[in-house]
């Protein structure tokens, strides 16, 4: 019997549960946790679409170099070790605003016979060697369109960093990587490209 100023004592699983129930049920603070999960995926999305976007760009300014070399050199039926070994410089002017250090480009002469067979005729790349050695064979495209003919192929590659993966890894060439192009035309005018002074 209940004395008239006491109260009713309830049990503690009883309050337990209703503590829990009115917490389930709060729905205060629901949007800051659901950012905080969500935040992290946004950001990372955001700067690997950035990423990508830069990576697209360079890929199209490589591609773009590659194939203006090859197309300045056939327009003339003679070049010299001087022309060829400023081919880097023009990548470089091409690849602006992006840094393209460290590109590597191999530029080389080759006469295509009329089965579809090319044989070298000069080669240069960036450092002023001779990447093929002359009269040895290389492959190209077997389209049947540079049979019988003179082509210049550009081989350019330029070094790429993904500044995403380097500060996601904490290393420093993680994100690495070479992004590569190889072009081959054919001369324009004539029926062979001479280099009055290559090796």
């Amino acid at each position: 019997m209940l004395m008239r100023d006491e109260v009713p004592r309830i049990p503690v699983t009883a309050r337990l549960r209703a503590r829990a129930g009115r917490l389930l049920g709060d729905r205060g603070g629901a949007g800051a946790i659901e950012f905080a999960f969500i935040a992290p995926m946004l950001l990372v999305a955001y700067l690997g679409a950035f990423e990508a976007s830069v990576g697209f760009s360079v890929s199209r300014k490589t591609a773009r170099a590659a194939a203006t070399i090859s197309d300045l050199l056939t327009q003339s039926t003679l070049v010299s070790v001087d022309t060829l070994d400023g081919m880097p410089h023009v990548v470089r002017a091409l690849m602006a605003p992006y840094v393209a250090a460290n590109v590597k480009v191999k530029i080389t002469g080759i006469a295509v016979d009329s089965s579809g067979q090319g044989q070298v005729r000069w080669s240069r790349d960036e450092a002023g060697g001779t990447p093929y050695a002359k009269d040895s064979s290389v492959s190209v495209p077997q389209d049947g369109s540079m049979d019988s003919s003179f082509v210049v192929r550009t081989e350019l590659s330029v070094p790429y960093r993904m500044k995403m993966l380097d500060m996601m890894q904490g290393k420093g060439d993680a994100g690495a990587f070479s992004i590569s192009k190889t072009y081959y035309y054919r001369q324009r005018v004539g029926s062979g490209i001479t280099c009055s002074d290559c090796p």
